[in-house]
């Protein structure tokens, strides 16, 4: 399922096999929350910005329109039209964030609706049952997500609490795979790596997760806050002890410096939100930093929305034309924002491959990090 290639120090090329495809890695993954980008792209639009593999949220599916109904209607590819991977997380995140009234126990978590308020129930077997109902390629583990900071005695026994699920959820979708019918009997488990920003809880997870022998290993709680330098540090001291020859996805991450950074240490898999928010607030992504749209100063430019991209946005339109459409508020504005930024981020990955082939990675590391954290 997973082959790593070539290395360049840390930095690993690498290819993942599953189902619906075949991902180039190190991959950003477009997140479609809803089997939906928001800003109006659709899975067409996906395919044409180069998108490899798409993400799509356990939690707000389940609510809408219901992990049954996307089950009737043949599963989330064939739902939203998308062919190629898609990874569902478990739902946790969510559940920690946006729910309130929570009662965790061992069994799971308790929480009413942030939509209506109504009482829900989620665990370990379902959160897999959910996501076998929606098909995806790659399910999560459900896990506990602590806030940062955490108190070290919680964490810890939040660790062993995310341990226990993992292996109900390794149980679970291993029977749901096996029953006449599954949409795609070939879906694959990653464990999640919790411990907030302690050291010894991370390692001392990473090590118990690892003898699980699962496809694949995500690095959670993380980019929540913590100062950045925090969690590179908690990279270099936990993925050393993940297993080399799994891909590793570090959640939630996150700026395009903070991709560099992860590659580097060895991360394969990233996702955030950041590319298509941003954009739908006309801040806007570029190879010589990142702008805002809604300046005066780009009133009558006419320069392309980045004169060194070729997306299908740059080549037609202006940014003067795009921030008359953020000034007007027309929907297009965030159409055409939203599409130039995930290539932006899909063309980012792609090129940080080809410095990894080339054995180039460490100075594209030094040139792009800065230049990419410009803000003009």
């Amino acid at each position: 399922m997973f082959q790593v290639i070539q290395n360049d120090g840390l930095a690993r090329r690498g290819v993942f096999t599953c189902p619906h495809g075949t991902v180039q890695t190190p991959v950003f993954m477009n997140v479609g929350t809803q089997a939906a980008i928001k800003g109006g792209l659709s899975a067409a639009d996906l395919e044409r910005l180069g998108t490899q593999i798409e993400l799509s949220n356990t939690y707000h599916l389940h609510l809408r329109p219901g992990d049954e109904t996307i089950r009737e209607m043949g599963g989330l590819h064939r739902f939203m039209t998308w062919n190629g991977p898609i990874l569902t997380d478990s739902g946790g995140f969510q559940v920690f964030s946006l729910a309130s009234l929570r009662k965790i126990t061992e069994e799971g978590v308790t929480f009413a609706s942030h939509i209506d308020g109504h009482r829900i129930f989620m665990g370990p077997e379902e959160s897999m049952r959910i996501q076998s109902n929606l098909g995806s390629d790659i399910a999560m583990a459900f896990d506990e997500c602590v806030e940062n900071p955490a108190e070290y005695r919680y964490a810890k026994e939040s660790c062993q609490r995310t341990y226990r699920w993992l292996v109900r959820s390794k149980a679970e979708l291993t029977r749901l795979n096996a029953i006449p019918g599954a949409v795609n009997p070939g879906q694959v488990l990653f464990g999640i790596n919790q411990g907030a920003t302690y050291q010894d809880l991370r390692i001392d997870h990473m090590k118990q997760i690892a003898d699980l022998d699962l496809p694949g290993y995500a690095i959670g709680g993380l980019a929540v806050g913590e100062p950045t330098e925090v969690m590179y540090e908690i990279l270099d001291a936990t993925l050393p002890h993940a297993p080399a020859d799994k891909p590793r996805y570090l959640m939630g991450v996150g700026t395009p410096a903070n991709i560099i950074e992860g590659v580097a240490r060895g991360i394969d898999f990233f996702d955030c939100v950041m590319p298509a928010r941003n954009a739908r607030h006309a801040r806007i992504f570029t190879w010589q930093g990142a702008i805002n749209l809604k300046n005066a100063k780009y009133k009558t430019d006419p320069l392309p929305v980045d004169p060194e991209c070729d997306c299908p946005v740059c080549r037609r339109y202006s940014r003067a034309y795009l921030h008359h459409l953020f000034q007007a508020e027309e929907i297009l504005a965030m159409r055409l924002a939203v599409a130039h930024n995930l290539y932006f981020y899909n063309t980012l990955m792609a090129r940080i491959r080809a410095a990894i082939e080339q054995g180039a990675f460490e100075s594209f590391r030094r040139e792009y990090v800065q230049r990419l954290s410009r803000k003009t």
